[in-house]
């Protein structure tokens, strides 16, 4: 069934159109670990189990999602909800060997520990050897950080043929540029520290799911576990998500046009961005994604060049994590991801794309 995505100015105003005379415009925060509850428990009652600014703005994920979403207070605490509610000892986890490297430290060093098996592949030939006999098949698609893609819709098609459940990573590109769960995929996590969230102030993430089990499964997981998030950080990502689709839109506007201006820069060696007519994930991007993102690979001569042109452009904060208003760059080679020691991953920003292309050419032209 092909679905219709939720229009977002109706996200903008999902919690004005309910509201009573004299109630606030702006989302309230709701500090309260405790909430009156006399008689028999019905309702909120313990701020380990239910808070209303989380709700609000688990309403309005789920509005983008059109799934039931729950938030946890990271990315890799939606990614590590959604492992611990698929696996259990002498289950078998596949993920990606090039996709992001904490979801790899965690398989290998706590869920293989707890007797689970874990494989790897990377992304360009995911398919190869098939998905049988696989509990879990963890999707990350645009890879972070090679940009490799991958045909979702054929994979979950094929890994719940075989009575396995998909998970995708979904942080790169957002609802707003891909959507796994209409896809097949049957279960999204995604970290909202990025682009959502957008100012580099507040780290959250979220499950989103349309299978009643599996949720519930995620909901229970993150009360026991404690892996809750605070208040105040969903009040800041909920205030983030208001301006996410005319932040996202200039970042993958303005990618396209740097991408295609890297590439004819004789300093780049290789660039890497799916909305480029010859990368390799060109034409399968186009397919299923509505936007190609904001992110693009950038490999340089060795790591001396890659740090003399990160840290020497103005423009450009030197930080991991992506996905700001600011732009951002860093050599990913410093975190141990296969890949060239001048490998840069640049994140486009919300900056005047031609002031930002000047500052990244003169920091080019000076190498």
């Amino acid at each position: 069934m092909t679905r219709t995505p939720p229009r977002f100015s109706d996200l903008l105003h999902l919690r004005g159109n309910a509201l009573e005379r004299g109630d606030p415009i702006a989302l309230p925060l709701v500090q309260s670990s405790m909430f009156h509850q006399p008689g028999t428990p019905e309702g909120p009652g313990y701020g380990r189990s239910h808070n209303p600014t989380w709700e609000a703005l688990e309403h309005a994920l789920a509005h983008l999602e059109a799934a039931p979403c729950r938030i946890f207070p990271s990315g890799m605490g939606a990614i590590s909800a959604a492992l611990f509610a698929t696996l259990k000892a002498g289950s078998r986890l596949l993920i990606p060997s090039d996709g992001y490297y904490v979801t790899r430290v965690l398989s290998a060093e706590f869920l293989a520990v707890l007797g689970v098996e874990v494989s790897e592949r990377p992304t360009a030939g995911f398919s190869e050897g098939g998905f049988a006999g696989f509990d879990v098949v963890f999707l990350e698609s645009p890879s972070n950080p090679g940009l490799d893609v991958i045909d979702m819709a054929s994979i979950a098609a094929e890994v719940r043929r075989l009575g396995g459940i998909t998970i995708c990573d979904n942080t790169t590109l957002t609802p707003l540029g891909q959507r796994p769960l209409d896809l097949g995929v049957d279960m999204v996590v995604a970290s909202d520290t990025k682009s959502p969230g957008g100012h580099s102030d507040v780290l959250m993430g979220h499950v989103a799911t349309r299978n009643a089990t599996l949720l519930e499964r995620v909901e229970t997981w993150r009360m026991v576990s404690g892996a809750i998030p605070g208040p105040q950080e969903a009040w800041l990502t909920h205030r983030g998500l208001e301006t996410l689709e005319v932040r996202f839109d200039r970042m993958c506007s303005s990618a396209q046009v740097i991408a295609e201006r890297l590439a004819d820069h004789p300093a780049a060696e290789t660039v890497r961005y799916p909305g480029l007519p010859g990368d390799p994930s060109h034409n399968l991007a186009r397919q299923q994604m509505t936007r190609m993102g904001f992110l693009i690979s950038l490999t340089l001569k060795d790591e001396a060049t890659a740090e003399r042109f990160i840290n020497a452009c103005p423009l450009l904060r030197p930080t991991t994590s992506f996905g700001g208003v600011h732009s951002s760059a860093e050599r990913r080679a410093r975190w141990g991801d296969d890949v060239a020691p001048g490998f840069v991953r640049l994140s486009v920003g919300g900056e005047p794309v031609e002031e930002l292309w000047e500052a990244l050419k003169a920091s080019l032209d000076a190498l």
